[in-house]
Order: structure tokens, then sequence, then C-alpha cells
């Protein structure tokens, strides 16, 4: 069965400081994208869309397109402020995209085949990918109601040193599907201990070996549907007040399906640690783990010969 890599790289990397998805971190100019699509390569994908502003069309092309499309299937989606429906305008001054959802419904009409979602600065580790290859040769991707999968982390195998972090925070019935999740959007180590916030001034705890999302979400076309569906919705409720800032997010799209009995997701357990460039001081220790990666042979110098 043909698989779809599907990377969202059109965040403003503005914690960042900059297009942090194609910032080097491997021995030879190697990107954090290059090792993601090399791990699914090697775990059965054979084609990559990637999901990107139409402005950052030719620097991706430069730094990576060319480069991966002479090693497996590539397609470019453009997200754009102005995908949205008939009869709503952008707000004047939004610049920030409508978030992870509204990506996957810029997907609408292109994507024809399952396809595992990832974000495009974070490094998930060779174990999802394969775990979830072996998951899409097992399903019914036909069934009713639609069965999805998930790669969940360990909470802990997830922070950076540096800030605060966002994670859609799980919870599983016994047979390991998602009954819920909350996305919370400042998780970070305080004083030894892991807590969020959501208005900057009470944190609460969250356990540290909590199961999280990265968005990495095995899906199907029918939820890119889904999200075309449901994001006049989403307008309607968030336009007003919020309208520079407000975010359609998978998470939110996953629970009200889950909600609705239209869909199940499993959960695909990893031990892996998880690492990414939210913020420019988290870069040394990307390139450190890369560079152990390397030399312990799990990855070659040069990532495409």
């Amino acid at each position: 069965m043909k698989k779809a890599l599907v990377i969202m790289a059109a965040g403003m990397g503005s914690r960042y400081g900059g297009l942090k998805q194609i910032d080097s971190v491997g021995p030879n100019g190697e990107i954090i994208i290059d090792y993601s699509i090399y791990d699914a390569k090697l775990a059965g994908f054979s084609k990559v869309y990637f999901i990107i502003k139409r402005e950052n069309y030719d620097i991706f092309r430069e730094v990576i397109g060319d480069r991966i499309a002479s090693q497996i299937e590539t397609e470019y989606v453009f997200q754009e402020l102005t995908n949205i429906p008939e009869g709503y305008k952008v707000p004047e001054e939004r610049v920030k995209p409508w978030g992870t959802a509204h990506a996957i419904m810029s997907c609408l009409g292109k994507v024809k085949e399952p396809f595992l979602v990832i974000n495009a600065d974070d490094f998930y580790g060779r174990d999802a990918f394969v775990k979830v290859s072996e998951w899409i040769d097992k399903a019914d991707l036909n069934a009713d109601p639609m069965q999805y999968c998930m790669a969940g982390y360990i909470l802990k195998n997830t922070l950076t040193e540096y800030g605060h972090v966002a994670r859609g925070v799980c919870t599983m019935d016994e047979n390991n599907y998602l009954t819920s999740i909350v996305e919370r959007t400042k998780i970070m180590r305080r004083d030894g201990q892991v807590q969020y916030t959501e208005d900057e001034e009470n944190w609460v705890d969250l356990d540290e070996n909590s199961i999280v999302s990265m968005n990495c979400w095995c899906l199907t076309p029918k939820f890119i549907d889904e999200t075309a569906k449901r994001f006049t919705e989403f307008l309607d409720e968030n336009l007003e007040k919020n309208p520079l800032k407000s975010e359609y997010l998978l998470p939110t799209v996953i629970r009200e399906l889950i909600d609705e009995g239209k869909a199940t997701v499993e959960v695909l357990k990893t031990d892996a640690t998880w690492f990414g460039v939210t913020y420019k001081d988290d870069k040394p220790y990307v390139v450190k783990s890369i560079k152990d990666k390397v030399d312990s042979g799990e990855y070659p110098s040069k990532l495409w010969e």
C-alpha cells in the first residue's frame, strides 16, 4: 500500500527567530527534515508532501526540495491565509497561519493516500515511523468509524531546557485507544516539576510520564474532508474574540471526531526522545544528538549517499 509523509512547514518560527525548518544540524548540512524523510523512507513511505508558505517555495526547493526529489517522490502544498470559506475575510494585520488543522485542510484534493503527518522542526526517531507504517499495513482504512493512529511520546522525553512547549496531553483506555486530548500550549519544567499554565499566572502540575502528542498522526483523505467541513464553525467561534492569533488545531478536530463516535485513534507508544529547535539555544543540543547518532552508526555521515 502506498503511504505518504506530510510535513507541516508553514509555521512562522517566531520563538526561534528565523526559518528554523531549514537550519542545518547534521555533519554535512542536513536539516531535521532530512532525518524524518530518511527514517520514513526506510519504514516504507514512498512520497512526501511539504506544506509551506508560497513565499518560501524557492528557498525550500533550494535547501531541500530539489535534493529530496531525487530520493523520494515530492510535492508541495501551500498553506495560505486566504484559503477560507466564501463570505469570510482574513482579519487585517493577521500574518499567523491558521493552525495545524488548516494546514491539513490545505491538502484537500491533493493527498490521495493514507499519510503520516509530522512537524518540520521536530526529530521523532525511527521507531515512530516503523510503528506507524506497520499499523497502516494491518489497519482497515475504509472502516466506519474511521481508524487512525498516533505516536505517543512520554512527556519528559519531549521538553526543552530553554522555554515552554505545546503538547497535546492524552488520555487512553485500557486498549491504548485515545479517549481525550487536551492541547496545553505552555508546558515547561519549573523547579524540577513539570507544569503548564493557561493564563501566565497559575501553574498546574503535570505528570512527566503522561503520554503526549507530537503531531505525529496517521490519517486518511477522509480526515482532510472533515477539517474542511469544520473550519467554518472554527471561524464563527474565534474570528471576533481572537482574530490575529486563534488557531485551528489538529487535536481539536480529532477530539471532536472521537467524541462524536466517528473515529478511533490507536496510540502507539514510543520511548524515543524528541528533540527540536523550538528556541535558538536548542540548536547545540540537537547538533550533538545528531552527531551521537551518526557516531553510533544509526545514520550515515552523508545521509543521502
